[in-house]
């Protein structure tokens, strides 16, 4: 991270109402390296589309049609195209994965349901189980045959462990049997298209790849590295094994974090992933739906934006309200977590969204390591979006967007001339620390 502020201008757009949110984006941008693009609906319409810094390590301006690799923000877009199907009535939350996709029906996953793949409760996150190396994440035959060769590492139902990077293929697989079709197409036909959006893929093309920006990495990561890295996961992590995880676990509880390391090298670090690049060509062209979407902010938000208002937006129905309301419901957790240490409020596909401001009541999305989120607040018709390029943090990204969703909720209110009640939530003080943790130096600069 600079250590110290640098001038940035912002370009795009904002109504006046939402002046703060602008300010907290310049202060965010003036203390990071790369750049970032932020966008807000607000009863259906686009109040802010902001961009700025930079697009790669050489300075390149952000540009208004650049796009960023999103990490887990993506498993939002893929949790909107299940529930697209299940308003068709091709989807049945509490029906059998095996009625859909028959094959997995085998190593104790006959009776997996699809509500149990969307609260990360099938016990099949343990990836670094599955693969040789973290390029088989781009090959989704090898990765459909891993999962259905796979046993659940937990009796399904019974603990929440994060899945993340083997949910996209679950969830992936599900939508390629009831339709038909491939799951970059799905992405395109049924949600880019209709809303006319100028940045949404899951496996992008050829023509579109031009269009991405560079990954960078915060000054920490690249301390714990030793050099530049080409992706965020340092080689040390990666070749942890389980006794000095068990010894890791410990010492860090000694800090007072409850961590379980072994549970987040299952499902996070596969051989190889510390020479995986999440931006290369290769890795854009390919499907990975839990972790590599490639957006613009206002395309993410202009989604959520439909889903905030009812699933209707300038005359396009997305959802109807009866499914929305089903997929944003709080389900019920499991009696225990692994990989995350905290309870995140889980929806069908989606988390709760926690703000500087507090947590709305029905507010649902998904924040990406990396930085990047989007959520919707169907109470205030409000939807944000965060596409950045820098930054590691969390595997649910840093306080970035919890300062500009805080700012965005702020605003909304004071247009709406309602008060601001929301909830309060722990995760927000958990989420903090986790920061803290992961991004020696540089969380506080993103506060």
């Amino acid at each position: 991270m600079p250590s110290k502020k640098r001038k940035v201008h912002l370009d795009g757009h904002l109504h006046p109402d939402f002046q703060g949110v602008a300010s907290v984006l310049e202060s965010i941008l003036e203390r990071q390296d790369g750049g970032a693009a932020f966008a807000v609906y607000h009863q259906g319409e686009c109040v802010v589309d902001l961009w700025g810094g930079s697009l790669d390590r050489k300075g390149t301006p952000w540009r208004e049609d650049t796009m960023a690799p999103s990490f887990s923000t993506t498993k939002g877009v893929a949790s909107t195209l299940v529930h697209i199907m299940a308003d068709r009535d091709l989807i049945d939350y509490d029906a059998r994965v095996a009625e859909y996709w028959p094959e997995f029906g085998q190593h104790g996953k006959e009776d997996i349901t699809v509500r149990q793949v969307l609260t990360h409760q099938s016990g099949l996150y343990h990836i670094r189980q599955m693969v040789d190396d973290a390029s088989r994440m781009r090959d989704w035959e090898y990765m459909v045959d891993a999962i259905e060769r796979a046993e659940p590492t937990h009796e399904p139902g019974t603990r929440t462990g994060y899945h993340g990077l083997t949910y996209g293929y679950l969830v992936g697989e599900i939508l390629q049997r009831v339709t038909g079709e491939k799951f970059p197409d799905l992405v395109q036909k049924e949600i880019a298209q209709p809303l006319g959006l100028d940045g949404m893929f899951i496996g992008a093309p050829d023509s579109e790849i031009h269009r991405a920006a560079e990954l960078l990495w915060s000054r920490s990561s690249q301390l714990l590295q030793s050099r530049t890295p080409a992706t965020s996961t340092p080689k040390w992590l990666e070749n942890l094994g389980d006794r000095s995880a068990e010894w890791l676990t410990r010492a860090i509880s000694r800090l007072g974090f409850d961590l379980d390391i072994k549970s987040i090298l299952e499902a996070l670090v596969p051989r190889g992933i510390s020479g995986f690049e999440f931006d290369s060509p290769e890795t854009l062209r390919a499907a990975i739906p839990a972790a590599n979407g490639l957006f613009t902010a206002r395309s993410l938000a202009r989604m959520y934006g439909a889903l905030a208002v009812g699933g209707e937006l300038d005359g396009v129905r997305l959802l109807s309200k009866a499914t929305i309301d089903r997929a944003s419901e709080r389900q019920e957790r499991a009696d225990s977590l692994a990989v995350l240490p905290f309870d995140m409020r889980w929806r069908l596909g989606y988390h709760g969204t926690p703000t500087s401001r507090g947590v709305p009541r029905r507010g649902f999305g998904h924040f990406g390591f990396g930085g990047s989120g989007a959520w919707a607040d169907p109470d205030r018709g409000l939807a944000v979006a965060l596409v950045v390029n820098c930054g590691t943090g969390t595997p649910f990204g840093d306080l970035r967007i919890v300062r500009l969703g805080g700012a965005a909720l702020a605003a909304a209110a004071t247009r709406d001339g309602d008060p601001i009640n929301l909830i309060p939530w722990d995760l927000e003080q958990s989420f903090s620390r986790m920061c803290s943790l992961f991004e020696r130096g540089g969380a506080p600069s993103w506060r």
